[in-house]
Formats: C-alpha cells, sequence, structure tokens
C-alpha cells in the first residue's frame, strides 16, 4: 500500500470500555489510593489491570450488591473507588445499595456501566437498560454522564479520576465513530455541546443516539430542505438549564431521541429543565414508550421495531417542523 494513503486511513474507533479502563489504569499506577472493583472479566483491558496492580484491582464476582458495599467502605478510608459492570447489573440490580450506602453518603464512588440501552441486544430484557437514566438520574447527589465516542469516554473519565465524585457513567459496548475532533474536553464543563448547527429543529440526543440523530440530520437536509442542528445532552444530570436554553433559542422546535422509556429518560431532562429554567418551547419526544415488546434482535432491528430508527427521526422531524 503506498504510505501517504496508509497514512490517511482512519484507525479504527476504540471501544469505550478499553479506552477509560486504560485511563484509570494509568492514573492508578502513579497513585496507590485509585481502586478498581469489578464484576467482571471481559476484557483484556481489565486484564492487565488485574495483573500489573493486584493491590488495586478486586474481582468481587456476580455479587454486585456487595461490590456497592465494599465501595462504600473503600470511599470512607480515602480511596477513589471505580466500581465497573454490565449496565443492567451495576444499575437495578443494586439499586438499593447505590441509594442507601453511596447516595446517602455522597461518597465519591464512580460507577461505570458498559452496555447500556439496548446495547446488549439479543440478550433481551435481562441484558437491556431501557430505564437506567430515570432511575440514576432520581438518585440523590448523584452526575449522570453519557459519552458518545472515545474522545469524550477519555475526558470524562480523566475528570472522574481528578475530580471524584459520585457518578453514574454510561458506556456503550461497541466501538462508536468520531464525533468530536479534539474540542470536546473545553465543553466538558458546561455539559452539553452544540454538534452540528441548524435552525429549523434541534435534535437532541446521547451516547448511541447522537450518531443517528447526525444521521437523521443529513437526511433532512437533503430529501426535504430542513435546517436541522444536533445537540449531545451527555451530562443528562445536572442537566446545564441554562446553556441549553441558549443553544435552543435559535430553533424553532426540539426533538429529543432516546432508547429510553419516555417515563423519567432524557427527553424528561430536558423538557424538566427548560420549564423550570422559564424556556418552554415546542417539543417532541421519541423513545421506547410504555408496553413496548420485548423481541430478539440486533440493535438497528429492535429501533425499527420501537419506532426510534434514523428513518423514524426524520418523519418525526419533518411532522414536527411542518406542524
Amino acid at each position: 500500500m503506498d504510505k501517504q494513503v496508509e497514512m490517511a486511513v482512519a484507525p479504527p474507533p476504540e471501544l469505550m470500555r478499553d479506552v477509560v479502563i486504560d485511563a484509570i489504569y494509568a492514573a492508578a499506577q502513579k497513585d496507590r489510593d485509585i481502586f478498581f472493583v469489578s464484576a467482571d472479566l471481559g476484557a483484556k483491558a481489565l486484564d492487565e489491570f488485574r495483573e500489573k496492580l493486584p493491590q488495586q484491582f478486586i474481582h468481587v464476582g456476580i455479587c454486585e450488591q456487595n461490590m456497592v458495599d465494599l465501595a462504600s467502605g473503600l470511599a470512607l478510608s480515602g480511596k477513589k473507588v471505580f466500581l465497573y459492570a454490565m449496565a443492567p447489573f451495576i444499575t437495578a440490580r443494586c439499586y438499593e445499595q447505590v441509594k442507601c450506602v453511596i447516595s446517602s453518603m455522597n461518597l465519591p464512588v464512580t460507577l461505570i456501566a458498559v452496555g447500556v440501552g439496548l446495547g446488549y441486544d439479543h440478550a433481551t430484557l435481562t441484558h437491556f437498560t431501557p430505564e437506567d437514566i430515570a432511575i440514576m438520574r432520581a438518585l440523590n447527589g448523584i452526575e449522570v454522564l453519557s459519552p458518545s465516542d472515545g474522545e469524550s469516554a477519555a475526558a470524562i473519565a480523566k475528570l472522574a479520576i481528578e475530580q471524584p465524585a459520585f457518578r453514574y457513567l454510561r458506556l456503550e459496548r461497541q466501538a462508536q465513530h468520531a464525533v468530536y475532533q479534539g474540542d470536546f474536553e473545553g465543553q466538558l464543563s458546561a455539559g452539553v455541546s452544540h454538534v452540528a448547527p441548524g435552525k429549523d429543529v434541534a435534535i437532541v440526543a446521547c451516547g448511541y443516539m447522537l450518531h443517528k440523530a447526525l444521521a437523521a440530520r443529513e437526511l433532512l437536509q437533503r430529501d426535504y430542505g430542513i435546517a436541522a442542528g444536533v445537540v449531545d445532552l451527555f451530562r443528562v444530570k445536572p442537566v446545564n438549564g441554562q446553556r441549553l436554553a441558549e443553544i435552543l433559542s435559535g430553533y424553532d422546535s426540539v426533538l429529543t431521541v432516546e432508547e429510553q422509556l419516555l417515563e423519567g429518560g432524557m427527553g424528561s431532562a430536558v423538557a424538566e429543565a427548560l420549564i423550570d429554567g422559564g424556556h418552554p418551547m415546542k417539543q417532541k419526544r421519541m423513545g421506547l414508550r410504555d408496553g413496548f415488546e420485548v423481541v430478539n434482535g440486533n440493535r438497528d432491528q429492535l429501533h425499527q421495531i420501537y419506532g426510534i430508527d434514523t428513518p423514524d427521526i426524520v418523519m418525526t422531524a419533518v411532522d414536527l417542523v411542518g406542524g
């Protein structure tokens, strides 16, 4: 292959899981107070952490409730604790422990979930988390963060390392194409990013659905002449209502898109922030509806069934703009 052509080929996207674990591992090599507690061993990045820093890596096995209690003791001892497990098991399975132990004492523990939303598609309901945003943002004192690519995941990991706090970090299971090009860290404190400009409708999303929002934006412009913008609400709690309202003030309407049940999800967080801040505007929410059928299929097939795939986003935006 020609060297110039070879250099022009973009490297494959990194798994968010590996980006985050590698960042914590690098920091732990310099800081003996960093502890990584895992209910899983299904990643090479975990293997290296466990092998090289055995005194700072604890594998608890399939007992997430006990993992939370262990983390609380470590945090009370002055340790910087990171908990890691599949999304449904670090949220719903040990919710009471997180609420009564970590939240009640506002301990600086970061919960890292992999495979959020419908990420574990073929595993179906036991591995789905269509409610994790709703239940986790209901916890007192928590910060909920949902990166969309490797760069944003790395920046959020750095934040968690340098500024320990009670956080829930939602990671996609599959590698995601780059959204940011060296410009995310400067927007981290705002909690929201205006990824692509527009004027007719703003599509607000986070994580995996941000990529579908960007695809829908292109189709809306090409096929309907609709100038849609895309907003990344990567910090779902606390929502920066003032900055969000500033961004959305340039639009006629807002469409929120998520893999969550509509009750209490990201769209609800957007509506609450706008209304409570005195900035109500025309809004439509897309997500899973109560009573959705539990079926098997890959992620995109499930999106088609549940009416949240890219063509559904396009048509909903067209109706919203024309309505």
